[in-house]
This record gives C-alpha cells, sequence and structure tokens, in this order.
C-alpha cells in the first residue's frame, strides 16, 4: 500500500465523530464503530493486496509467454566434457532462463546453446530487463575459465573461445527489443572480461553484416592442414576498433562477435567426398555471394575422416528455405559425380523453439 493511501485511510478514521453512549461490553459506541471500520477497512485492503500480485503474476506470465527473447550461444568446445559441464551449470543459475536446445559437433570441436527468455520494460514501453543477461555472462565466464583458444583445434572457422552470440526476437518481441539486449551484453563482455567485442546486424551502429566483419578478420582462413584451425594465428593488434573491450586480443580467449537479426535457420548437407575444395566449389556455387541462391550463406568444410558437409545460413528461411538448397546442392554434386546426403537442421523452429519454451517454464511452476 503506498504511502499516500495510508494516510487517506488515517485521515478517514481520525474524522469519525465519537458517541458517548456506552456498550455493554463496557466500550462506547465509538469504539465499536472504529473497530468495525479498521476491520472492513483490512479486508479492503487485503483484497486490494491480492488483486495487485494477481496482476503482477498475471502480467509476468503474460511476458513470459509473449515477449521472448532466443539467445543462440556459440562456444569453441565440444570434446572438453568438464568444460561443457561448467558452462551448462553456469546457464541454471536463473531459473528463468530456459536452455531448450544444444547442438554439439565434435569434428568441428564447437557446440551451441539455445537460450530463451522474456524481456520486461518499464513505464514507457523501454526495455529494462531480461533474465537472459546474466545467464550469458555467466556463461561466457564459465567457457573463458575453462577453454584456452591456443589449445584448440576442430574443422570449423572460429576467433574466440566464445565465437558468436545471437539473439532473436519471438513472439511478440521487436528485434529493437533484442539488439537493446545484444549491446548491453557486449557492454559486460568486453568490459568484465577484457575480450574484444564486435557488433553486427541490428547491433551495429550501421548494421555491418556479420560475414562482411569475420571476413575483414580473417575468420575464413584455415591455418592448419588448408581445413582445420587451431590456436589463435591472427595478429594480437586488430586491424579494425572493437565496439567494446580492448584492441588488443587475449590469445587464450579470442574476440566475441555479439549480433542481433530477424530468424535464421542453420542447415547443413553432408557431402560424400573426401576433396574439400571440390565441396568449396559446390558451396560457393550454392551461395548468393558466388550468384547462388540469394540470403543464402554456405561454407564448405571437412566433416569426419570420409567426408565433407556444406554448412548454410538461410538468412530468410521463408523465402529461400531448405528444399531449394539441398535441391541445388544435389544437383551441382551430381555434376561433379558425388552423392550427397539429406541435410539437417541443426535448431528447431522459432514456433518449436517457442513451444518447447512454454512447456519447460510451465513444468517448472508446476
Amino acid at each position: 500500500m503506498t504511502d499516500e493511501n495510508k494516510g487517506r485511510q488515517r485521515s478517514q478514521r481520525g474524522s469519525q465523530k465519537p458517541f458517548s453512549m456506552r456498550c455493554s461490553y463496557g466500550g462506547t459506541l465509538a469504539d465499536m464503530s472504529a473497530a468495525s471500520m479498521l476491520t472492513q477497512q483490512r479486508i479492503y485492503d487485503s483484497k486490494r493486496l491480492v488483486l495487485y500480485i494477481s496482476n503482477c503474476k498475471d502480467k509476468k506470465k503474460s511476458m513470459k509467454q509473449t515477449m521472448l527473447l532466443c539467445c543462440k550461444l556459440y562456444i569453441s568446445e565440444s570434446r572438453n566434457k568438464a568444460a561443457l559441464d561448467s558452462i551448462e551449470r553456469a546457464a541454471k543459475i536463473d531459473p528463468e532462463t530456459v536452455t531448450v536446445n544444444k547442438f554439439e559437433d565434435r569434428a568441428y570441436n564447437r557446440a551451441r546453446y539455445t537460450l530463451v527468455s522474456y524481456v520486461a520494460h518499464d513505464s514507457t514501453g523501454c526495455a529494462i530487463y531480461s533474465p537472459l543477461h546474466q545467464t550469458v555472462l555467466a556463461m561466457a565466464e564459465a567457457a573463458f575459465d575453462a577453454v584456452n583458444l591456443e589449445l584448440h583445434s576442430g574443422a570449423h572457422p572460429r576467433l574466440g573461445v566464445v565465437d558468436d552470440i545471437v539473439f532473436h526476437p519471438l513472439a511478440r518481441a521487436s528485434l529493437d527489443e533484442a539488439a537493446w539486449l545484444a549491446k548491453a551484453v557486449a557492454a559486460d563482455i568486453g568490459n568484465r572480461f577484457q575480450v574484444p567485442v564486435y557488433l553486427y546486424a541490428a547491433a551495429h551502429p550501421t548494421g555491418k553484416a556479420l560475414d562482411t566483419i569475420r571476413r575483414e578478420l580473417g575468420y575464413y582462413r584455415p591455418n592448419i592442414m588448408g581445413s582445420q584451425w587451431a590456436g589463435w594465428a591472427l595478429p594480437e593488434i586488430l586491424p579494425e576498433k572493437p565496439e567494446e573491450g580492448p584492441a588488443q586480443v587475449s590469445r587464450a580467449r579470442g574476440i566475441v562477435m555479439i549480433g542481433a537479426r530477424p530468424w535464421v535457420a542453420t542447415y547443413n548437407v553432408p557431402v560424400m567426398s573426401t576433396d574439400v575444395s571440390v565441396t568449396r566449389r559446390i558451396a560457393q556455387m550454392v551461395s548468393a555471394r558466388g550468384g547462388g541462391l540469394p540470403t543464402v550463406q554456405t561454407l564448405g568444410l571437412v566433416h569426419g575422416e570420409d567426408s565433407t558437409e556444406i554448412a548454410c545460413m538461410l538468412l530468410e528461411p521463408n523465402q529461400i528455405g531448405a528444399d531449394r538448397v539441398q535441391n541445388r546442392v544435389e544437383m551441382l554434386a551430381a555434376e561433379e559425380g558425388l552423392d550427397v546426403e539429406k541435410g539437417y537442421f541443426t535448431d528447431f523452429s522459432p514456433e518449436m523453439i517457442t513451444e518447447r519454451y512454454m512447456k519447460l517454464i510451465s513444468a517448472d511452476q508446476d
């Protein structure tokens, strides 16, 4: 109850005129009237308090159901179970952040966690809080403590222990809210852990694309056997100033990319060949950059001892989907005399992620 309401009630009770007639129990009618009014006021206040709490719970429940953000956090590690266990314990620090999926690939030595929580707003409608914020920081800290980039190797490019953090709006949340959280997390990671942080897409002041920044930093250039990435092989003084953190790189931690963008689907197509140069050529012809499918980005990578793979990012999956990518890869591979397996998504759809979040959060509440 506010001080104003308390004062109003004291004023109302103080304004009652007492009666002089004595009651049978020894008190005056004024005493009985005041006691009765106080009881009624307390009942009224209790009802208001219950209604207020109920409204708060309903509002929070509504936020949890509609104002949702998804974070995909990519860690350069999948072979060290102790390291992953430490990161996953950190993911549980706040029960209001739900890990809805995990994808790991030993050949790539890379793992991705898909996290979801709500975003809260102030009275003007500005985003001010999301449980995702502290959860992501805790996971980043655990990763930096458990993984040394200088000792890391894998068949997938990477620039840091925490290689990429991207926020997507879900349900009724907006891209602006995702960008707000991306920038807040970037500032804390850069300052707290002293790692360079580059913003991209909606989180970047001019909307700079992730692949553009990566290309400028040498992300796509393997440094071992023409198909592997190991340790830190780039200059310690960065050619481009990061948005957050120092301009000098810790070789053990590397750098972090943090962005916000509409939903992006990731779809990988296995190619039955050990010749990664052919797979890269096919990947190039499938991609928008190589004159292939619009809004599709690709990488041709070694995947295990007896196959390669085309890793695809579908920037507008509702326009150019997995079926078109699969058909294009199959057609180009056939021209090279190669077989292709059915591709696979590395994550659920936004609808499935939202549904899984609702089920998991409801189970926790029960």
